[in-house]
């Protein structure tokens, strides 16, 4: 039963503790609680189902039971390209290629990683949903955290909130960035009247990025970024905002003569794994589209 099962054994500390706080403190929130009571999850305690108001004693095995995670009927499997570069039982680390939304969109309804990774579980045997840590643009290229289960999922939205999923960007910019490095520090808003642009506006969300300038060419610039917060748009609103837009982003004031989307790629990708408590990195070249740019830049 299930697609996923959590096993503790309760110690010293943990005598006299309620099930559902010494869950909370393993990172089974509240909601994931709900979840298990609802929809046919169980908590099995030295054999034998127990509630959340079970009152635990030293040296208790608690077993956790999720229940089967349902799919969207919309969401099918579809047999897609992309390269996984990390896996564990936990999570998956991708690199997705440009021009692949990671879900679904109007526009695009089917052919997404989201697609691709439900084809990828059922070829393992794996009954696991999408549950997509941080998105990428259709058109950015690079790394992307990927849950595998619900718990996780709850695992690694704490993570984000906290800041330690952490990411590093190389972009290709127009013009020449004078400054070797610097900050952007500008709230972003939707644009009046699109349902897509963003703007730079002083009733927007706050919106911090970091740049360094790596090289400098004739009429570009190739840039790294770190974001600091993470809002839709923000490395293509921000390098707008400054007057350096993306290669390729026309939405920003870009030209795609070079290239046919906006020269970004999440080249780093770093976090604290919630289950195996350390530290991890992950890198990944620049795609072929953004290398030959360079190459003929030089």
């Amino acid at each position: 039963m299930g697609t996923f099962q959590l096993r503790f054994i309760a110690q010293k500390k943990d005598h006299g503790k309620l099930l559902k706080d010494f869950l909370r403190e393993h990172g089974v929130s509240k909601a994931l609680l709900t979840d298990i009571k609802f929809n046919g999850g169980k908590m099995i305690v030295n054999g034998c189902e127990k509630n959340v108001r079970h009152i635990l004693q030293a040296g208790e095995e608690v077993l956790v039971l999720f229940p089967d995670e349902k799919r969207s009927t919309s969401m099918l499997p579809e047999k897609v390209d992309f390269k996984i570069v990390y896996e564990d039982e936990h999570c998956l680390v991708v690199n997705k290629p440009p021009f692949l939304n990671t879900i679904p969109s109007r526009e695009h309804p089917t052919g997404s990683l989201a697609n691709g990774l439900l084809y990828y579980y059922d070829q393992k045997g794996e009954n696991y949903t999408v549950h997509i840590v941080n998105r990428l643009d259709r058109d950015t290229s690079g790394l992307m955290l990927v849950a595998k289960h619900r718990y996780s999922h709850s695992l690694f939205a704490g993570e984000q909130r906290t800041g330690t999923v952490k990411r590093v960007y190389n972009a290709i910019v127009h013009g020449i960035v004078e400054k070797d490095q610097g900050t952007i520090n500008a709230p972003i808003s939707r644009k009046e009247g699109s349902i897509i642009e963003r703007t730079v506006r002083e009733d927007g969300q706050e919106a911090v990025t970091h740049y360094r300038v790596l090289e400098r060419f004739s009429d570009k610039t190739l840039v790294e970024l770190h974001l600091e917060t993470g809002r839709t748009h923000q490395i293509r609103v921000h390098m707008a905002f400054i007057g350096h837009p993306l290669l390729g982003d026309t939405l920003y004031g870009g030209e795609k003569k070079e290239i046919d989307r906006q020269a970004l790629h999440s080249r780093q990708l770093s976090f604290f794994h919630p289950v195996f408590k350390q530290r991890m990195e992950f890198r990944c070249k620049l795609p072929s589209d953004m290398e030959k740019i360079l190459k003929h830049a030089h």
